[in-house]
Order: structure tokens, then sequence, then C-alpha cells
């Protein structure tokens, strides 16, 4: 049974009772069916029991914690993951996304924003659940081109994996995403605007924060020191820039 036949299940994971109730009640309206955990122990449990289509996850949990929840869910699963953190708690929204969230809202949030940025999820995610196809996993077969190659990377598009300099890099669905748009385009400026309407849709409403750490970890995956990127570069004000020649012109 498909996500457009059912209604979508969500997995609202949080221990404020004045949130659990509002939300129960305001996403339910909204035509989805709720799941209530209310600690992180609870969360991973309810997680392989209801497979759910989207995890509506508060870090700040008893038991373990959501960081930690995060990280087992995207060990295991593809499944959609919107974190929710603090006013201001800008290194929990950070670590939250470098550990595989999809987006994150800070409270106090309003629902009609809330309920936005779960459809955008579920349309980028082509609706979730485990194993959830991308736009780039269900290409027709007899495509013209199956790759990307760039200098010393190369992006499999047909079975989705990244070869540098000769080693297999893995990297989760957006950073491959990214990276295969930079390195298709490489030696052009890509803004961040262009970069965010390719990668996550053009309704996306989140800001540039995402991207700025989905670039980060690709830098940690395929340059030699990613304290001192060469093949993605920023080009201040504008975007990123992906330069085979740069690693080529510093070779002996």
């Amino acid at each position: 049974m498909t996500t457009e036949s059912r209604p979508i299940n969500v997995l609202l994971v949080e221990d404020e009772e004045s949130f659990v109730d509002a939300l129960v009640i305001g996403l339910g309206r909204e035509g989805f069916q709720v799941t209530v955990a209310r600690d992180g122990s609870e969360a991973l449990r309810l997680f392989d029991e209801k497979e759910p289509d989207l995890v509506l996850l508060d870090l700040m949990l008893p038991k373990v914690s959501g960081i930690d929840v995060c990280r087992a869910i995207r060990s295991r699963s593809s499944v959609p993951i919107i974190i929710v953190t603090a006013k201001g708690a800008e290194i929990d929204t950070v670590v939250g996304l470098e550990v595989g969230a999809d987006d994150y809202v800070t409270k106090p949030y309003r629902l009609r924003e809330l309920v936005a940025r779960i459809r955008a999820v579920m349309r980028r995610g082509a609706g979730g659940g485990y194993g959830a196809a991308s736009r780039e996993d269900r290409r027709m077969p007899g495509a013209e081109e199956r790759f990307r190659e760039a200098g010393d990377v190369r992006v499999d598009l047909d079975t989705r994996r990244v070869f540098v300099r000769g080693d297999e890099v893995h990297l989760r669905r957006k950073e491959f995403e990214l990276l295969a748009l930079l390195v298709e385009n490489a030696r052009r400026v890509l803004t961040r605007d262009v970069l965010i309407d390719r990668v996550w849709g053009s309704d996306y409403i989140g800001d540039t924060k995402t991207l700025d750490v989905h670039v980060k970890r690709l830098r940690s995956r395929i340059e030699v020191d990613p304290s001192r990127p060469v093949l993605i570069t920023t080009v201040r004000g504008v975007g990123y820039r992906f330069d085979p020649s740069e690693v080529a012109a510093q070779r002996p």
C-alpha cells in the first residue's frame, strides 16, 4: 500500500505534553496519522514496530538523546527526519543535520509551517518509508549517461556509488545528489539558490544552513584536507564550485 492511498504515518518523538497534544490534534486534522513516543528509547522501538513515513524528532529527550535517535534511524533507513530544536540552539541543529536529518524547525513553530515542511520533505523523498527512492533512483533504463566524472571523482548514477581517487566513498542520499550536481557542472559556479532548488526542491522553505552542512560533509569525504578544500570551493556571496583542475595543478 502506498502513502497516496493511506494517511501519512508520522512518528512524533516529543516529551512536552503541551506540544504532543497540539500536534496530535493539528496533524490529525491535516490528514496525518500520528504515533507518539515520549523518550528516545520508545522512539526506536516504535520506529521498528510502526515503520513510519516520517519522523518528527525533538532533540531534547529522556533516556536516549534526539541526536542518537537520529543517528540510529539513519543507520538503517532513509525515512525523512525533521528535527525540532530550541530557538537559538544552532549547535544542536547543525549536529542533527550532520547525522542525517532532512530538515529542522525551531520552537515555537506554527502548525501551518510545520505541515508545509512535512509535505515538502515527503515530496522530495518520493513518499518516504524504508528505502525511499529519490528522483535519481527512478531514472528510466536507457538514459544516455549513467555516470558523471571530473578529475579524480566518479559518480555512478545507476548504482549510486561514488569513487574518489579510486576508492569508494559512501554518501547519504542528499550528499550524493549534491555531489552529482556539482560534478556535472564542474568548473561552473552554482548559486546557493540553484543548489537548493535542484537538490531540495523549489518548495524548500528552510534557510541555507542545510546546504552548508552538506557541503561540509562532502568535503570531509572527498577532500585530501577538508580544512583547506580545493575540490569544492566557496565563491563568497554566490555559492559553490567544483573544480578538479585545482587538484591537478597542485600535483608535482
